[in-house]
């Protein structure tokens, strides 16, 4: 079985968006800024609000990915968001079958979270070798909602998106 991968960045453009509906239920969009705001507490930074045109474009971004990319998670380059991916992969059985793997909005966020250990904020630096950009995007203290999307892949992998407004992950500038 692969391993999860995970990557984070922020990608400048100009954002125009259109309200579609949602990937996520009313408790999952609740679960993912609750998620994401107890991070962002444990830093002393205010809370993020869900926003739909946010979540909108992550989908659109998620759904891009799936039929673009087989999956792969690649950073957009048309958008003026923060942006978090995660993926996972199938659930394999030894007879070859596979079944996507029953993940929470709190574990993906958890996961970028957990890079909390990697980030040294005297230095604003991540440890060698290691990822801490999910989580000082989480973080972003300028950073004031979030939207996020999810696709299911062919193979039974699966590909999140969250985006964040105002973006994060500035070189040189500390997450709060």
């Amino acid at each position: 079985m692969k391993s999860n991968f995970f990557i984070s960045l922020a990608v400048y453009s100009t954002l125009s968006l259109a309200m579609a509906g949602p990937n996520f239920t009313p408790d999952e969009q609740d679960e993912i800024v609750i998620a994401h705001n107890r991070w962002r507490s444990a830093e002393n930074v205010s809370a993020l609000h869900w926003s739909f045109a946010l979540a909108d474009n992550a989908q659109d971004y998620a759904d891009t990915l799936k039929r673009a990319e087989a999956c792969e998670p690649r950073h957009s380059q048309s958008s003026d968001l923060g942006e978090n991916l995660f993926w996972a992969s199938p659930i394999i059985f030894s007879d070859g079958a596979s079944k996507v793997q029953r993940l929470t909005p709190t574990h993906v966020i958890d996961e970028w979270g957990s890079e909390k250990v990697n980030y040294w904020y005297p230095t604003n630096t991540c440890a060698a070798s290691k990822m801490c950009g999910h989580f000082t995007q989480i973080v972003w203290k300028s950073t004031t909602e979030v939207g996020c999307g999810k696709a299911i892949c062919p193979d039974n992998s699966q590909v999140w998106v969250c985006n964040y407004n105002p973006p994060g992950n500035f070189i040189g500038q500390k997450p709060y």
